[in-house]
């Protein structure tokens, strides 16, 4: 018989002093998705992302490479590109930020920057003894793509090997074809939930048969026996006559050329610490990005990805998975808000597991073992 596994403490969901700890020792030190590679389709095109308060600039060079840097000249701090539209008022001559596909430009000084974070321009600088632009650069933060995704290490010399970290996208899902899929659509979330809580719920099918109807008439072995004895390295079987996630069970769109017997016919799920969600079907993907702002908020973007082959069509509506989605994810997200809300009671210091809720397959291990060693002090 299992024995009953305790979740970790309720306050390590509530306290920003936790937060602050796996904010340095989670999300600064492990390699975390970002995006799709194809949101930087051409040479400038750049993003300025906030990432758990650092603000860091992901950009395209001219030669093809996504380079990433945090937001501040090396000059005299100045933020390169403005973060607010506060900031972006029409108050400056020089705007700075990304210039073309050549440059970042400090609005400050108009220190210049290659899109490779070298100095190239620093005015009234020539001459001074001791000075030389080769010396000078933009601080870096690691970019690596895998799969069509792109992820970043903010303490890039002492990131952990990249295809560690990637390798169950070759290991499980080689077939279909990640780099090539195209997002078809974006919905984002804002989830009044601790991030742990996103990555516990999505881990277990216990709570489907109550919160997830319609998946469950599409999936039934989510709800039987209250989603136990689950196969997810061969994938999950649909009910008879359906073989993807949408209202029907069905699509028109063809599965994806490679597959196999099993991932026509099952869905398949990964989580991808610490910052994404993998759902296959036979013909789409829902991609979940987060990132926490806090304790108690997480920021989410779903991505839907298709075959372009589908896509290129005329005719083509990938509404019927997307919506299908849509009323799931609104079911996950409102559970959570219920959870983080309910965890605040004063009664409440910490959950238990059922043995449907697979202890092998929950965070604690993941997070305990980052910020464990750092509890005591906090």
């Amino acid at each position: 018989m299992q024995a009953i596994e305790k979740t970790l403490p309720s306050n390590w969901y509530l306290d920003e002093d936790i937060f602050a700890l796996e904010r340095e020792h989670i999300f600064f030190k492990e390699w975390v998705c970002i995006g799709r590679e194809e949101e930087w389709p051409d040479a400038g095109s750049h993003k300025v992302l906030d990432i758990l308060g650092e603000s860091i600039i992901v950009v395209r060079s001219k030669e093809g490479r996504i380079n990433g840097f945090y937001n501040v000249c090396v000059h005299r701090g100045s933020q390169l590109c403005a973060t607010s539209d506060k900031l972006a008022e029409d108050r400056l001559p020089i705007k700075g930020g990304v210039i073309g596909s050549k440059l970042i430009m400090c609005p400050y000084h108009a220190w210049s920057y290659d899109l490779d974070g070298n100095l190239k321009a620093a005015p009234h600088m020539a001459g001074v003894e001791g000075f030389n632009k080769e010396d000078y650069h933009l601080h870096k933060v690691a970019v690596e793509i895998h799969s069509g995704f792109v992820f970043i290490n903010m303490t890039p010399d002492s990131a952990p090997d990249f295809n560690d970290h990637v390798a169950t996208l070759d290991k499980n899902f080689s077939r279909y074809g990640l780099g090539n899929l195209r997002i078809a659509k974006t919905i984002h979330y804002d989830i009044d939930a601790n991030w742990k809580v996103l990555c516990e719920n999505y881990n277990e099918c216990y709570h489907c048969g109550p919160v997830h109807p319609e998946l469950c008439q599409i999936v039934p072995a989510f709800k039987d026996k209250g989603g136990a004895d689950l196969n997810w390295d061969k994938g999950i079987p649909h009910t008879e006559g359906a073989d993807t996630f949408t209202f029907t069970g069905t699509s028109t769109r063809r599965s994806f050329p490679e597959l196999n017997e099993d991932e026509q016919t099952h869905h398949k799920g990964e989580l991808l610490y610490p910052n994404m969600f993998i759902s296959l079907a036979r013909e789409h993907l829902a991609i979940f990005i987060f990132l926490p702002e806090s304790a108690g908020r997480t920021r989410l973007d779903c991505h839907f990805l298709f075959e372009p082959y589908e896509m290129e069509k005329d005719d083509f509506d990938g509404s019927d998975a997307i919506d299908f989605w849509h009323i799931v994810n609104q079911q996950d997200w409102h559970i959570c808000e219920r959870v983080q809300k309910g965890m605040s009671a004063r009664v409440h210091d910490y959950g238990i597991f059922s043995p449907m809720e697979d202890w092998n397959l929950d965070i604690r291990k993941y997070v305990s073992d980052r910020i464990g060693p750092y509890v005591d002090s906090a």
